[in-house]
């Protein structure tokens, strides 16, 4: 497909920008031919794209305040960009911005064992501080399904979340510290080396802003000596209701599982075709996992054993040997590879309480029905953090816009239940527009003014997360 040409403005704006740039950064770490820049020219929402202006790489914090420091004063939009992972188009482009990409920032700065920090740059993978620490017997708890590629700066950006989430938090329980580089240029440290750094908390607001307000470099991160042992058991059912009951049940027990994971009929087909993991035929599946001592694993699979009995489960596994814990993970661990495999589709993470479960799974499957496009749910159900994946055909004239629209009302439907719409993904462009079926107008104008306060000029990350309607007067006002 042929290329747009930029206007006369854009290039003129270019050519300047890459003349300065380039007396801070390597020949290598500027990205400006049209072709190439299209390599970001989106994230993992692949259904909207555009170039940038033109891509930078730096490798220090000194060099993304200089970059800053440039655009800043050239009124250049900035878009900063961890792995592109965004399941939210939390990463888009615009067609006059520059794209900040922290993937050569990844090294490890500091390792204190004693007191279970670790300080990275954000452009580390997820997984590879785990890896960085493991042969010490530590881990970082968050594990998003994206670990192995997504940058622990869009993990921050996002408050990215994960299977093991329900006991060991999302990133902001996890998180400490940052650096961080405000539009302007300005270096700034948040937090530290302790939880409940004392003033405000201004790494609460930072953690989950989406790159609204300034954009990490660096993070210190709280790792954890690695459990005892863990187990997981699996859990069919007849009916996806009946899956919630047992899942709300385990809750109300006061058991605290590391991770409960469900999955439903269309979502079970797929991982066991694509994983061969040995899933049972059944309408609805847990995976409820456990850590401890042998003897605390054991006290608390039997109890969540004799509440799943409670509810005619059709099959139920527990795992005897890692070899068969690995089997039962694995098809969880491939579900989104797998529903690729077979359709185009839509990932939400809408939050609910988990007591609405059952009846938001059955309002889900009649909004199904009613726009005419399956939905598959896998989730983390222990947290009610939802995934609903709605397939559809990119290639069918309409499907996107009817995708788009029931994707719509499934996150409405998780507000109204006293949820909210995102809890790991982030807002984006995905959902910037169902802000206001959130929050009042008095609630968005208190976010507002914080990006008032961090990013006057409104450069950082622009069109996202806030609706268009109400930012239309904000950039350079």
């Amino acid at each position: 497909m042929e290329m747009p040409k930029p206007d006369a403005m854009v290039l003129r704006q270019k050519a300047k920008l890459v003349a300065e740039l380039s007396n801070i950064l390597p020949a290598d770490a500027i990205i400006s031919d049209l072709a190439e820049t299209r390599a970001y020219e989106c994230d993992a929402l692949t259904a909207y794209r555009c170039p940038p202006m033109l891509a930078v790489l730096p490798e220090t914090t000194q060099q993304v305040a200089d970059v800053l420091r440039i655009c800043h004063a050239n009124n250049v939009p900035v878009v900063p960009r961890g792995a592109g992972t965004s399941l939210a188009g939390g990463a888009l482009p615009t067609a006059d911005c520059v794209i900040l990409g922290v993937a050569r920032m990844n090294d490890v700065l500091e390792t204190d064992y004693d007191n279970r920090i670790i300080r990275v740059q954000t452009g580390r993978t997820n997984l590879s501080v785990t890896g960085a620490v493991e042969d010490e017997e530590f881990f970082y708890a968050p594990d998003p399904s994206s670990q192995l590629a997504c940058a622990i700066a869009g993990n921050i950006a996002m408050n990215s979340g994960g299977a093991h989430c329900l006991k060991y938090g999302v990133t902001t329980n996890n998180l400490m510290g940052v650096t961080m580089v405000l539009m302007d240029g300005s270096i700034v440290e948040i937090g530290g080396e302790h939880l409940d750094a004392g003033g405000l908390d201004l790494l609460g607001v930072i953690c989950g802003s989406e790159g609204q307000l300034g954009v990490v470099t660096e993070a210190t991160l709280r790792i954890l000596h690695k459990p005892e042992g863990a187990r997981p058991v699996l859990i069919g059912f007849d009916s996806n209701e009946v899956a919630g009951v047992c899942v709300s049940d385990i809750i109300k027990s006061g058991i605290l599982p590391v991770a409960i994971e469900f999955m439903d009929r269309p979502c079970i087909r797929a991982c066991e075709a694509f994983a061969k993991a040995g899933y049972p035929d059944c309408e609805a599946l847990l995976i409820v996992e456990v850590e401890g001592s042998p003897a605390e694993i054991d006290e608390q699979l039997s109890r969540i054993v004799e509440i799943a009995e409670r509810h005619s489960p059709v099959d139920l596994r527990e795992a005897k040997d890692a070899d068969q814990a690995g089997r039962i993970w694995l098809g969880r661990k491939a579900a989104f590879g797998a529903m690729g495999q077979i359709n185009d589709y839509m990932c939400l993470d809408g939050t609910i309480p988990v007591s609405t479960l059952p009846d938001v799974l059955r309002r889900i499957g009649e909004l199904s029905r009613e726009y005419g496009l399956d939905v598959a749910n896998v989730f983390h159900a222990g947290d009610g953090n939802m995934h609903p994946l709605i397939l559809f055909d990119a290639n069918q004239e309409g499907q996107l816009e009817t995708c788009e629209a029931l994707g719509a009302e499934i996150l409405k439907l998780c507000v109204e239940v006293g949820g909210c719409l995102t809890g790991e993904h982030g807002v984006g462009v995905e959902k910037r527009d169902l802000m206001l079926h959130q929050y009042s107008a008095d609630d968005l104008e208190a976010q507002l003014r914080i990006k008032d306060v961090f990013d006057p000029k409104w450069l950082l990350n622009p069109a996202k997360v806030f609706p268009l309607s109400v930012t239309a007067t904000r950039r350079n006002a």
